[in-house]
């Protein structure tokens, strides 16, 4: 059985058309990249978030797993990260049904991805820090848009 906690994230299950936009990193400016993103549930207790970025001609593909869980005893969320690079993060989880952040407070990054949450739009952004959350920068901007 699902607690009522988890239920609130049925919102992301489904399928999702992806564009990252307005990267630092991209050349040219403004430039947007499309990709695809699939939420579903593994059992009551978890829900995976999938989204996979179209690499460059000759460059790979990106791709991001979340396995989004909770503590009930902490009253918290939490979500594992992996990317295609190898990659493993793990990150504080808020969810009130329309704001969804993700915050970790590494000692190699300070990095947060904060998005706005409706039935068929997740609007969002990561941002990251490298002095302990002083000052952030913004990395791009992230849409999912239900398919």
């Amino acid at each position: 059985m699902r607690n009522e906690a988890m239920e609130r994230l049925d919102v992301l299950v489904g399928s999702w058309r992806a564009t990252l936009r307005d990267a630092w990193f991209l050349e040219p400016p403004g430039r947007e990249v499309p990709g695809s993103a699939t939420g579903e549930w593994l059992g009551d207790a978890f829900v995976v978030f999938r989204w996979t970025m179209a690499g460059e001609v000759g460059k790979a593909t990106s791709e991001m797993v979340l396995v989004l869980g909770r503590s009930d005893v902490r009253d918290a969320y939490t979500a594992l990260y992996h990317d295609e690079r190898g990659t493993c993060r793990v990150y504080a989880m808020t969810f009130d049904g329309a704001r969804w952040c993700l915050s970790r407070e590494d000692p190699d990054m300070f990095q947060r991805f904060v998005a706005d949450v409706g039935p068929d739009r997740i609007a969002g952004r990561w941002e990251a820090s490298d002095d302990r959350g002083a000052t952030w920068r913004k990395d791009f901007d992230l849409v999912f848009e239900r398919a």
